[in-house]
């Protein structure tokens, strides 16, 4: 993919442009359908794009920005909006106009959605939210976020406007790994919205979190696995280059089992994300096969980035340097979308047994 002229990275202005330099080339409207303003193409050709992206931009944070806004606010909107919220939202979301995401953890809260204790109160005049959600990814950028607050003791979501009165899309605090993803908190003191920014219907929250989570764990490593493919590729030079005893070293026995295993990983990501797509593009459903997905791809990840650390020696460990960076990019990404240990529950109870099991 030629993604031309990519704005250079560093903060939240230079974010914001590099979002909308992808969503110039069309890049978020894969899978969409074609009267609600997107290609109406397949997640077959979403796959194949992100994969292009993450190779040519090389930017982990960048991928996890447009995916918390492709599966936090656009197919929300998709699956939920009714004909006016999409009138209002698609066409400016889908061309990079505006930028989305979505709220969910809250400083005690992650993965345990019954501990959120943001709060939705319906007046005539709309709804009152009160609260404080943490870790949310583009929240710097963002022009609105699908929040999710309890109204009464049930989950439902709320588009919020970062010009709202009483909300504070803040760029604090800082988080090592995927940096260009531009995190921060949002408060809502006393935001009041109107009745018709409630997305979806009373109580449909904890499903519309749980499908969005597995959209994003299913396609966050379609880039990332671009990424991953020039890490391979650089490792691989390194390896013929590097001159040990006279020899190349990746002659070396060890290093060259360490490549072996990368190629492997980096493969096998291919196929677990291709089966999402291929799942979805049946309609079929793929809540085991996104945990899975995000399960082998993080942990491979991680391990990948480990192992090229050590094939370029101390030099891998720069400061500021391309091998350190995405071993933190990787150690974020056992994290986002619901960390390792959090799908292997999920896994567990799909199987019938561990804490689903009954």
């Amino acid at each position: 993919m030629d993604i031309g002229n990519l704005p250079a990275a560093g903060g939240s202005q230079a974010a914001r442009a590099r979002f909308r330099h992808c969503a110039g080339f069309g890049l978020l409207k894969h899978a969409v359908p074609q009267n609600r303003g997107g290609h109406g193409n397949h997640f077959a050709d979403l796959v194949q794009a992100h994969e292009q992206l993450g190779k040519a931009c090389q930017d982990p944070g960048l991928l996890l920005s447009i995916n918390a806004h492709l599966w936090g606010t656009v197919f929300p909107l998709l699956n939920y909006g009714n004909a006016e919220q999409q009138a209002t939202y698609l066409n400016d979301l889908l061309e990079g106009k505006r930028i989305g995401g979505h709220a969910i953890t809250e400083p005690q809260a992650g993965s345990d959605l019954t501990a959120l204790t943001m709060t939705a109160e319906q007046t005539d005049a709309g709804f009152t939210l009160n609260g404080h959600k943490r870790f949310i990814t583009n929240t710097p950028i963002a022009d609105l976020l699908v929040v999710y607050a309890r109204s009464g003791t049930r989950l439902s979501a709320f588009i919020v406007h970062a010009d709202d009165p009483g909300a504070a899309f803040l760029d604090t605090p800082q988080v090592s790994g995927c940096k260009n993803a531009t995190m921060g908190d949002v408060r809502l003191d006393d935001c009041r919205i109107p009745l018709d920014r409630q997305l979806g219907k009373t109580g449909a929250g904890n499903m519309m979190i749980q499908q969005a989570l597995e959209l994003e764990r299913a396609f966050i490593f379609a880039g990332i696995r671009g990424v991953m493919e020039r890490q391979l590729e650089g490792v691989i030079r390194f390896s013929r280059e590097r001159r040990v005893n006279g020899a190349h070293l990746g002659k070396n026995q060890a290093i060259g089992h360490k490549i072996a295993d990368m190629k492997t990983r980096l493969d096998t990501i291919r196929l677990w994300v291709n089966e999402c797509a291929r799942l979805k593009d049946r309609k079929q459903r793929i809540t085991l096969a996104s945990a899975q997905t995000k399960l082998f791809a993080a942990e491979a990840f991680l391990q990948s980035s480990l192992d090229a650390a050590h094939i370029f020696g101390a030099s891998g460990l720069l400061e500021g340097g391309q091998q350190l960076e995405r071993i933190q990019d990787a150690l974020a990404s056992r994290l986002f979308s619901g960390s390792s240990e959090i799908q292997k529950n999920i896994i567990a109870a799909l199987l019938g047994t561990g804490d689903g099991y009954q």
